[in-house]
C-alpha cells in the first residue's frame, strides 16, 4: 500500500512538472523570459534538471543580456549533458567571453571544435586566436557601406590615397614611358599624382588625374604613399635611395631600399626635398603617416629587432628640422608578419594593414584604439573593407556619423592590379514608434514598459511611454523585431515588424492593450477544459497567470471563481464537474503562492447558464460546445 502511494505521489509530481514546463514554454516562446525562468526555475527545485529546461534558463538569461546568469545555467547544462547541441556550448563560451573568464572560454572552445569542426565561427582557429571569421565576413547591420572602384583608376597599379584641400594625392604605375617598368611586377615605375575632387551627397566628382609637376618629388624611380601636415606646408612621401645622379643606390647584396623623403611647400610648388636622418642604407623605410597633432611620425621598416618581417614604429617630430629616437609600436599592433601603411584619422584611431592578425587572408585593414589606451587590440574592420586579397592603404575623410575615404585593394573585379576604392558608410536606420492606448477606452497609457527584441529573441532595447503614452526606437533597416509591451492590470502584447532598407523610414505601430480589470471582474481569455475533465490544460495556466499577477500586484484583493460546463451529460453531473473544475481554477491560483482566504468561493453552475443555443438536445459543433467551458472571475474585495 505504502508503495502505491508513493507511486501515486511520484506520477502526481511528475505530471505538476510536467504541466509546468509546458507553461513555461509557452511563455519562453512568447517572450515573456522572466515568467519563463520563474516556472522553469520552480521545475528546477522541484526536481527538473533536464537538458531541455537548463538550455530554457540560459537562453532566458541569454536574451535578457544577464552573462552571469546564462553562464550559471548554460554551464550546469554542458556539464551534466555530453552529447548536448553544440550551439549551446557556444552561447556559454559567449557568456563566459561577456564576464571576462577568458580562460574558461577557450577551454570550452577546444572542446567545441572537437564537436563541430566545420563551423565558420572557428576556421583556422589554432591554440592562440580565438576567430572571428564569421563575424569580419558579415557587415554590421547597423550601417549602409557603398564601396565604388574609381574611374581614376588605370590598368596599372594605383593605390595610397590621400586627401588635402580639393585635391586627392596618390601613386600610380600609369607612367608615359611603358619601356621602363620595374623588374618586379613588370609594370612602370611609381610616381605621384594629383586630381581634383569634389565631394557629393554619396559620391565623389574627379577631374583628369596629372602627374605632380613644377617640382622635384618624381623621379625615374619609386614614389609613394604620401602624407600632409594639417596646414598644408609639408609633405612627407616614399621614395627609392636615388642619388643626386638621379640614380638607385643599392646596397652590398644588391638591394635597393625606400626612405622616407620630406617636402616643402613654396610658393605652390612641393620643393626643398630632404631625406629624413633616420633613414638607412640597409634597410627600408616608408609608408608615413602623421598623427593628428601632427607631433607624431608613423612609418614601416623592416630594420632588424623589430617583431616580424616589417614593422610600424613611431617618432617625435621636433623643433628646428629634428626629430627623436624612433621606437616600435609593440606587440600590440606589430606581429612577426607584415604591418604596413599606417594612418591616423581626425579622432586619433590608428589604422594599419596586416597579415599577422586574425585575417581574411594576406592585408587586412584594421584600427586600433592604442593611441589613446595602450592596451587596446586591433579590430579587423571585416568586409566590405577587406577581402581575402590585399586591402591597404585606408584613408578617412570625415568625422560625422557618416563615414567617407579611400582604400586599395587588388580583389577581383577591379580595373589594374592594385586600385583605389572609395567607400560611404552611413547608419541605416528607422524609427518604430508609437501610442500605446486601453483597447477599450482609447485612453493614452503612460509608464508602459515596451521592449524591443531582435530576430533571435533577445532584448536589445526597452523604454517606457511618456505622459502622452508615446514611445519610440531606432532600429536597422532590413532586420525583423518583436515589440513587446507589458503594464500592470494588462494583458502582454507582441507583434512582429519589419523593416525595410528605406532609410530614415518611420514605422508607426498603435498599440491597443487589454485592461484585465473590467467593472467587478479580472477578465482574461476563456479558460477552457477538455470535455469530461476539470485538470487545467497548459493554455488555461498561461491565462491564469494573468489572474495571479493582478493578485500579486493587489495584495488586499479577494476574488470569487465561477466555472461553467456545456450541456452534455446529465445535469446534476454538470453540477458537480463544473464544482470540480472551480476548484482546480483555485488549486492552481493557490500553487502559484495566492494565500486561500484571498479565494472567496469557488463553485460551480453546471449547465444552467450557457452562453449559446446548445442546450439539452440541441445539435452542436465541439468548438460551440467548449464554449460553455469557462470560468469567471469576481473581485468580491479590492
Amino acid at each position: 500500500m505504502k508503495s502505491k502511494i508513493l507511486i501515486i505521489t511520484f506520477t502526481f509530481c511528475s505530471s505538476i512538472i510536467f504541466s509546468q514546463v509546458k507553461l513555461a514554454d509557452k511563455f519562453f516562446g512568447n517572450y515573456g523570459y522572466v515568467k519563463a525562468s520563474e516556472l522553469y526555475e520552480k521545475a528546477v527545485i522541484k526536481g527538473d534538471d533536464s537538458e531541455h529546461v537548463l538550455t530554457r534558463l540560459g537562453d532566458c538569461y541569454y536574451n535578457n543580456s544577464n552573462s552571469e546568469k546564462a553562464a550559471e545555467w548554460y554551464g550546469m547544462a554542458v556539464n551534466k549533458y555530453e552529447k548536448i547541441n553544440p550551439e549551446y556550448i557556444y552561447k556559454y563560451i559567449q557568456s563566459l567571453k561577456s564576464l571576462g573568464n577568458y580562460t574558461e572560454a577557450d577551454i570550452w572552445l577546444k572542446k567545441f571544435i572537437t564537436i563541430q569542426n566545420d563551423d565558420s565561427r572557428i576556421t583556422n582557429y589554432d591554440d592562440d586566436n580565438s576567430t572571428k571569421y564569421d563575424e569580419f565576413n558579415n557587415i554590421d547591420a547597423k550601417q549602409i557601406i557603398d564601396v565604388y572602384n574609381l574611374p581614376i583608376n588605370s590598368k596599372y597599379s594605383d593605390f595610397g590615397s590621400f586627401k588635402f584641400n580639393n585635391k586627392l594625392i596618390f601613386a600610380s604605375a600609369r607612367g608615359e614611358d611603358e619601356t621602363k617598368k620595374y623588374a618586379w611586377n613588370k609594370e612602370p615605375f611609381l610616381d605621384l599624382y594629383q586630381v581634383n575632387i569634389e565631394e557629393n551627397l554619396e559620391s565623389f566628382i574627379f577631374g583628369v588625374p596629372e602627374l605632380i609637376q613644377a617640382s622635384k618629388i618624381n623621379t625615374d624611380y619609386h614614389e609613394a604613399s604620401v602624407t600632409i601636415s594639417n596646414d598644408g606646408k609639408t609633405m612627407y612621401f616614399t621614395r627609392d635611395n636615388v642619388t643626386r645622379k638621379n640614380k638607385i643606390d643599392y646596397d652590398k647584396k644588391g638591394t635597393s631600399h625606400l626612405k622616407i623623403y620630406k617636402a616643402t611647400l613654396i610658393e605652390g610648388i612641393w620643393q626643398n626635398i630632404v631625406e629624413l636622418p633616420f633613414n638607412d642604407d640597409v634597410y627600408s623605410i616608408g609608408h608615413p603617416a602623421l598623427s593628428a597633432d601632427n607631433k607624431k611620425l608613423y612609418f614601416v621598416t623592416d630594420k632588424e629587432g623589430g617583431f616580424g618581417q616589417t614593422d610600424i614604429y613611431e617618432v617625435d617630430i621636433l623643433e628646428n628640422n629634428k626629430y627623436g629616437k624612433p621606437k616600435n609600436l609593440g606587440d600590440k599592433i606589430n606581429t612577426e608578419g607584415r604591418e604596413m601603411f599606417p594612418f591616423v584619422s581626425k579622432d586619433s584611431t590608428f589604422y594599419f594593414s596586416s597579415d599577422g592578425h586574425l585575417n581574411l587572408g594576406l592585408l587586412d585593414i584594421f584600427k586600433s584604439n592604442f593611441i589613446k589606451d595602450p592596451n587596446a587590440e586591433p579590430e579587423n574592420l571585416g568586409a566590405p573593407y577587406n577581402s581575402g586579397y590585399d586591402d591597404f592603404a585606408f584613408f578617412e575623410m570625415s568625422e560625422k556619423e557618416n563615414k567617407t575615404g579611400f582604400f586599395s585593394s587588388n580583389r577581383p573585379g577591379g580595373i589594374g592590379n592594385d586600385d583605389i576604392y572609395s567607400f560611404n558608410a552611413f547608419k541605416c536606420s528607422q524609427i518604430i514608434t508609437g501610442i500605446v492606448q486601453d483597447s477599450l477606452s482609447n485612453i493614452v497609457l503612460p509608464e508602459v514598459t515596451i521592449k524591443l527584441i531582435n530576430k533571435v529573441g533577445k532584448i536589445i532595447n526597452e523604454t517606457k511611454t511618456n505622459e502622452i503614452g508615446e514611445y519610440e526606437f531606432e532600429v536597422d533597416c532590413d532586420q525583423q523585431y518583436t515589440v513587446f509591451a507589458e503594464k500592470p492590470d494588462y494583458k502582454e502584447y507582441h507583434k512582429n515588424i519589419v523593416t525595410n532598407i528605406e532609410k530614415e523610414k518611420v514605422n508607426d505601430h498603435n498599440i491597443y492593450l487589454q485592461s484585465l480589470i473590467r467593472g467587478n471582474q479580472i477578465v482574461i481569455n476563456p479558460i477552457f477544459f477538455d470535455y469530461d475533465k476539470w485538470n487545467i490544460r497548459t493554455d488555461a495556466e498561461y491565462e491564469l497567470e494573468n489572474i495571479v499577477d493582478v493578485l500579486r500586484l493587489r495584495p488586499n484583493m479577494v476574488i470569487k471563481i465561477e466555472s461553467h460546463t456545456d450541456s452534455r451529460g446529465k445535469d446534476k453531473y454538470n453540477l458537480k464537474l463544473s464544482n470540480k473544475r472551480a476548484q482546480s481554477t483555485r488549486d492552481y491560483i493557490i500553487s502559484r503562492g495566492i494565500a486561500p482566504e484571498r479565494i472567496e468561493s469557488a463553485i460551480g453552475f453546471g449547465e444552467t447558464q450557457l452562453l449559446n443555443k446548445c442546450s439539452n438536445g440541441v445539435k452542436c459543433t465541439p468548438k460551440e460546445h467548449q464554449l460553455n467551458r469557462r470560468s469567471y472571475f469576481y473581485i468580491v474585495k479590492e
